[in-house]
Order: structure tokens, then C-alpha cells, then sequence
């Protein structure tokens, strides 16, 4: 069983169906995870929205950086979290505020960020949740091409 206890078929199924990702935690640096699964999902055929204050305004591969998720034009349909575990419930908390405003439906914790407060705290609010995996991985893993 997975920590997020989802199942493949339903994380086939939400990558599917999903088709913009805001990218929190997003970076201009080519080295950092953030920064190659962006262009993973960009080449993918996903719009990809960064988020990073420390860069607000500037572009990552072509993508205008916003400094906070409020900040991000709708729609967005994943919160895909690149912080610290213990930063996870500020940005779950930012998810739940623009909910409404952007149709976000899926918070997704990148690989080694665990946050069970955050989790629950997204699931009463009506989010899926995705623990400890990433998109890249799960897209190859799940959805390859012929």
C-alpha cells in the first residue's frame, strides 16, 4: 500500500484528467528536481504555472514565475508542492483559499515530502491527495508511450 493510499489506476486516471499544474517551489536552477520535472510536464503536453517568490516575474522554461499560489491565473487542477515537509501545510492552506477561484482539485507531494497533518487537512477540504511521489516517475511508470 502507498502512503497516499491511492491506487495506480487512480493515479493513471487523475493524470488523465488533470491538465495544469502550479508548481510550488518551482526553480530556475537546471540541477534541481523542480526545475527538470516542469519540463518534463511541459513536453508532456501539461501547462505548468511557477510558483516562487524569490523569482516572481521571471520565466522558467518560458513560464511566467508567480510569487504566491493567489497570485496564479485559474484554472489550476494540481498543487504540485516542491518544499520542505514541514512547509506543506502553509501551502495547503493557500491551496484551500483558491480553491474556488481556480478548480484545484489534487494536492501532490513530491517524493520524500510526507506532511499526514497537511494531507488531512487538503482531504476535509475536498482535495485528492498525492503523497511521496512524483508526476515524472508515475507519468513513465504508468503511462508509456508505445
Amino acid at each position: 500500500m502507498t502512503i497516499d493510499g491511492l491506487s495506480d489506476d487512480e493515479i493513471r486516471g487523475l493524470l488523465k484528467r488533470v491538465k495544469t499544474f502550479a508548481v510550488v517551489g518551482a526553480s530556475q536552477k537546471p540541477e534541481r528536481p523542480s526545475n527538470g520535472v516542469m519540463r518534463f510536464l511541459i513536453g508532456e503536453g501539461y501547462v505548468v504555472k511557477p510558483v516562487n517568490p524569490g523569482v516572481a516575474g521571471k520565466t522558467i522554461h518560458g513560464q511566467t514565475v508567480y510569487a504566491r499560489l493567489a497570485d496564479v491565473p485559474a484554472p489550476i487542477d494540481v498543487v504540485d508542492v516542491f518544499r520542505a515537509s514541514e512547509a506543506v501545510t502553509d501551502v495547503v492552506r493557500d491551496a484551500i483559499a483558491v480553491k474556488a477561484s481556480t478548480g484545484a482539485s489534487v494536492v501532490w507531494m513530491q517524493l520524500g515530502v510526507i506532511n499526514e497533518q497537511a494531507a488531512a487537512m487538503a482531504r476535509a477540504a475536498g482535495f485528492t491527495v498525492v503523497m511521496d511521489r512524483c508526476p515524472k516517475i508515475e507519468i513513465a511508470r504508468l503511462m508509456p508511450r508505445d
